[in-house]
């Protein structure tokens, strides 16, 4: 059985419209209850998740809907997923989706609205942090005006904004050392310089040997592990599914996530649809981000253990 502790109690929620609750098994719906509830916020209503697509469409009021799943529903999830990308996306109510890690790829495959946050795996602090900020996304001002929801909010910009600098950055290489800080030009992959699996393996390897000796978190650096993990696929012309990246990214799940889509709105990562199952999608590099990771390792000394 789950519990959550009542820190989360003194959160501003006391005013907002309720929280409907979804999950795809009674567990699930009374893991996500409980922990709506411990937060201080008031679950409106708790429907299965065969009901809630129906649900969603006609309620009046809501803050968020929270998904909490644990088991594939097939149908009744794919319906459910796109009534939550429709609504998101008109801003009608905020929305998290907690789901497992190993249905974080059947999940992922249908949602495409940004500002729905996900929670995978998560414990009690994760679970706080994305409500917050799903909230944060809102424009009515009875929804959460509490400092958590302002620093997580803060957090996601914070975020957003150095992936902008990582995408721009990314841009320049890859029209070459002696180009311009102009809008980038896109470049054919012909001219891309040649860069060894070997060598991409062998920094990969070397960036996980810190970990025997180190604390992982004193280097946690997921934009560039997920970047090193989709060049080496790349090379060998291998696909890379969502939850795959995610490992790569040697970080939380959830937070590895958040990069993820992050990554993907700027434009430096691409999701490419299985064209043999539609409920799973494919992460790989955009073309000017190859340039760009190309051209770095055909500068930098081969002989580097560690980038």
């Amino acid at each position: 059985m789950d519990a959550y502790s009542t820190e989360f109690s003194d959160l501003s929620y006391s005013h907002a419209a309720p929280v409907l609750v979804t999950g795809s098994s009674e567990e699930a719906l009374g893991r996500a209850s409980r922990f709506v509830e411990a937060t201080g916020a008031r679950v409106g209503a708790r429907v299965p998740l065969e009901l809630a697509a129906s649900r969603v469409a006609s309620q009046v009021s809501a803050s968020a809907v929270w998904v909490e799943i644990d088991q594939d529903c097939g149908h009744p999830l794919d319906e459910l997923i796109a009534q939550i990308n429709r609504d998101v996306s008109d801003g009608r109510y905020a929305a998290v989706v907690s789901v497992r890690s190993e249905l974080v790829d059947r999940v992922f495959a249908q949602v495409n609205e940004a500002d729905i946050e996900w929670v995978i795996d998560g414990d009690a602090s994760e679970r706080a942090a994305a409500l917050a900020i799903a909230l944060s996304h809102s424009e009515r001002p009875t929804r959460v005006s509490d400092v958590a929801a302002e620093k997580n909010a803060q957090r996601i910009r914070q975020l957003s904004e150095e992936v902008s600098r990582i995408a721009s950055t990314l841009a320049r290489l890859s029209e070459g050392p002696s180009a311009p800080a102009a809008r980038p030009a896109m470049v054919e992959s012909g001219d891309a310089p040649a860069v060894s699996a070997e060598t991409v393996r062998g920094v990969i390897r070397a960036r996980r040997l810190r970990s025997r000796y180190f604390p992982e978190e004193l280097f946690a650096d997921p934009a560039w592990d997920m970047l090193l993990d989709l060049l080496q696929a790349e090379i060998a012309h291998l696909r890379v599914p969502v939850s795959s990246l995610c490992i790569a990214a040697a970080v939380p799940a959830t937070t590895a996530l958040r990069w993820l889509k992050t990554m993907v709105q700027q434009g430096v990562f691409i999701r490419r649809a299985d064209p043999h199952d539609g409920r799973r999608v494919f992460v790989e590099l955009a073309p000017q981000t190859s340039q760009a990771l190309r051209r770095y390792f055909a500068e930098v000394d081969g002989s580097a253990a560690v980038i």
